[in-house]
């Protein structure tokens, strides 16, 4: 939950100095893949929270596996598809909007970030700096 890319760094490895007699392989494996745990930070700063958790994924196919089990045996392949697909439209309906969704096109044009706020290149190309969160 850091707010930079370096605090994040820094919590990474005060994390694993902590954890590492007890657990090992794990911090062997966090250490491995550090960079992709912390690649959000390439990303705008809105997009962080959903970025982050898994939640959405989990949420949309809940209400499916629930009612799949129920019917398990009962239908035939064809109508579970069809039954996977209506719940799927269902669950659609309550999704909530992105948050920073105005900043995809961004995400999408190639525009790169730092800690969440985009950088700024010069007339040279070389990157400048950062631009407020307000002036983007």
């Amino acid at each position: 939950m850091a707010p930079t890319r370096e605090q994040a760094h820094r919590a990474f490895d005060r994390f694993v100095a902590m954890h590492k007699a007890k657990y090992p392989k794990a911090t062997e494996r966090l250490k491995r893949d550090r960079e992709a745990l912390l690649a959000f930070y390439d990303f705008p700063a809105e997009r962080w929270v959903h970025i982050r958790t898994t939640n959405p994924v989990e949420s949309a196919f809940a209400t499916v596996r629930l009612r799949t089990a129920k019917t398990r045996g009962c239908v035939s392949r064809n109508t579970i598809l069809a039954l996977v697909f209506r719940l799927g439209l269902s669950a659609e309906k309550r999704w909530i909007k992105l948050r920073g969704f105005q900043r995809l096109g961004q995400v999408i044009r190639g525009v790169k970030f730092s800690d969440g706020t985009p950088v700024v290149a010069n007339e040279g190309g070389v990157e400048d700096g950062l631009i407020s969160r307000s002036a983007a």
